[in-house]
């Protein structure tokens, strides 16, 4: 495997690293994050012209990259600002459209591509503990079209999104992989109603309850019932981003720690001198290196026919960052000291963050129960 990145993916991540450096800062950031809209549209709009939405997806699909190389550069150069802005909804709907959209309803990506449409993918349920083919929402027939009746729960910017991409049940009980089906719905239609709310850990999401939406013929994403393969495929790239996400984030919070342990002094010596803590530091490096090395394996993985072999490489990469990030989170701020929980030090909003990025798309163990289950298949 090489694992040199490409030309333009370096200067890709180059190109966002310094932006994000520039222009989004920890004060910025927050002030974004814990704001009423947990997004900043001029600043979409600056990423979308800087290419990184872009490179999210294929050329087949109107972007210029589109492999798992692709996106994890993009996020994990996003994450040394904690970036709060669409980039998870914009991947995981515009991954869906690709895979089993009409042309017509491909048409939707480029709007995402170009920051003028936000969209969301609203899932997730309430009692459905991360199983993707838990779903009660229901849609029937209602003429021409659909009626779709439940309640979606943790949407991301789901009370700012212009265009929800929800999965509803035609058939089948409750937790069947068969029956599920994907539809596009306006986030204005009638009867739809999101109530938003903040993250512990900075940016939005929304309860999304639908009461007889009506929607056309032309929402149906894909064949009928057969929407549970699309929604591991999205859902797939959601985890590839995180996983990246977290792996930007742990770089940042050691170099923090190795900063302060450079700097902080005890007994007229720099604290980082004392073996004791040496031994630490050297044991969270080698952790983050674990964790670098499964965010590749991921990485790779996306671009196999095979999809036991990529499932089990999404679900090995989503446990080891659960774990690595719980220890890098509360190492860091353990070697810091006290002032590590502080509000005004930027380690503890990228601890939050690594301790959160376990609970999106499932949690680690969730996805070490899955890891073993794809096992047996072989």
């Amino acid at each position: 495997m090489n694992f040199e990145h490409t030309e333009d993916r370096r200067m890709l991540a180059d190109t966002l690293n310094r932006f994000v450096a520039e222009q989004y800062g920890i004060e910025t950031r927050n002030h974004i994050a814990y704001g009423d809209n947990g997004m900043d549209a001029e600043l979409w709009a600056r990423f979308a012209e800087l290419g990184a939405i872009g490179a999210l997806f294929p050329e087949a699909d109107g972007g210029f990259g589109g492999a798992g190389f692709d996106v994890a550069v993009v996020f994990e150069a996003l994450s040394g600002g904690l970036v709060v802005e669409p980039f998870v909804g914009a991947l995981v709907v515009g991954r869906a459209l690709g895979l089993a959209g009409s042309a017509a309803q491909k048409e939707h990506i480029a709007s995402l591509i170009d920051g003028s449409t936000v969209a969301a993918l609203a899932h997730e349920e309430p009692g459905a503990h991360y199983a993707l083919n838990r779903v009660t929402t229901r849609a029937v027939r209602n003429g021409d079209g659909w009626q779709l009746t439940g309640h979606k729960a943790v949407v991301l910017h789901g009370d700012q999104t212009q265009l929800l991409l929800v999965s509803a049940r035609t058939s089948g009980a409750v937790d069947d992989e068969d029956g599920i089906s994907l539809f596009l719905v306006p986030a204005d239609a009638a009867g739809l109603s999101r109530r938003g709310m903040g993250r512990i850990d900075g940016g939005r999401v929304a309860e999304v309850t639908l009461q007889n939406v009506q929607v056309g013929a032309g929402a149906l994403l894909g064949a009928e019932g057969q929407g549970f393969t699309t929604l591991e495929h999205a859902v797939g790239w959601g985890i590839l981003a995180v996983c990246a996400e977290a792996l930007g984030a742990m770089d940042v919070a050691k170099k923090h720690t190795l900063e302060y342990l450079q700097t902080r002094k005890q007994f007229g010596v720099p604290i980082g001198s004392f073996q004791a803590l040496q031994h630490r530091m050297a044991d969270l490096l080698l952790e983050v290196e674990q964790a670098r090395s499964a965010v590749i394996n991921a990485a790779a993985a996306m671009d196999s026919t095979d999809r036991t072999e990529r499932e089990r490489a999404l679900s090995a990469a989503k446990v080891t960052m659960g774990r690595i990030g719980a220890l890098v989170a509360e190492e860091s701020i353990q070697l810091h000291g006290g002032i590590g929980m502080t509000w005004e030090l930027p380690l503890s909003h990228y601890a939050k963050r690594l301790v959160m990025v376990d609970h999106q798309f499932g949690d680690e163990d969730h996805h070490l129960a899955r890891f073993i289950a794809l096992g047996r298949q072989r």
